[in-house]
């Protein structure tokens, strides 16, 4: 099968959010997917529903300029879309590592101004930093929102990711918010547990393979750092946040944090 044939993460989970960026091999992949682990659906839209919500967020604090880290595809419920539903003039630099994801969201954005897309490794901030699709469009001399919105859980445990965030967090001005999710398989309930356990063997022979960390590991992001307060109501489902509703959570961690 050709490269751009194949199934591919990023347009896989825009299948499963809805999106109409994917390929007949991408759909086929989701639905074989989904017929064995039906709830991987609702992860996608909860974790979605939470990135909306955190960037509506983000506008009401005063913010309009944005830095997605690990952004996929921008499908149903983008954040230049959702930002710009409210600031017509925000800014958003989406930055991903894999080259099908960065070319669709170039083609999708070639005729948006004050949007960029462009290939660079979260894990290296240097580079994405100087980067011209970020450096040229974002200004660091006023806050900023860096979304790391299911990103996190496709850095090996190897990568230290604390001190990835503390090099975003080291260029941004006061009043900037760093926002955080990532699956994880510590869960006080025990089938959700296993849920999340069965999520991370599947993927562990994908081509995008995912790791869990410990709510302890997840919240350290953020204790560990002076330079962040996390904001209430601190390390929750992403179902909780911004506040506990009554939904069942899906074992994806959230938290927003701000650079006082």
């Amino acid at each position: 099968m050709a490269e751009e044939e194949r199934a591919n993460a990023a347009r896989v989970y825009d299948y499963m959010l809805g999106g109409a960026h994917n390929l007949g091999s991408d759909r086929d992949t989701a639905r074989a997917l989904l017929a064995d682990f039906p709830w991987l659906q609702r992860i996608a839209w909860e974790n979605r529903g939470f990135l909306v919500r955190a960037v509506r967020f983000c506008l009401d604090q005063g913010i309009e300029q944005f830095l997605d880290l690990g952004s996929g595809v921008p499908t149903v419920g983008n954040v230049h879309e959702i930002a710009r539903a409210r600031r017509p003039g925000a800014r958003i630099a989406y930055v991903d590592i894999e080259p099908v994801a960065v070319q669709h969201a170039q083609e999708l954005l070639a005729d948006v101004d004050g949007v960029t897309a462009t290939r660079a490794d979260l894990r290296s901030p240097a580079d994405v930093l100087a980067a011209p699709g970020v450096a040229e469009l974002l200004d660091f001399s006023r806050p900023v929102a860096v979304l790391v919105v299911a990103a996190l859980h496709f850095v090996a445990p190897d990568d230290d990711i604390a001190a990835v965030l503390a090099v975003y967090r080291s260029v941004l001005a006061p009043g900037s918010l760093v926002v955080v999710s990532h699956g994880s398989a510590d869960q006080d309930d025990p089938e959700l547990a296993a849920a999340m356990h069965t999520i991370t063997a599947v993927m562990a022979a994908s081509e995008t393979p995912a790791y869990s960390r410990t709510r302890r590991e997840l919240a350290d992001l953020f204790a560990d750092d002076p330079g962040l307060e996390l904001l209430t109501p601190g390390l929750v489902d992403v179902t909780a946040w911004p506040a506990p509703e009554q939904r069942e959570p899906v074992g994806v961690y959230a938290a927003v944090a701000r650079v006082p």
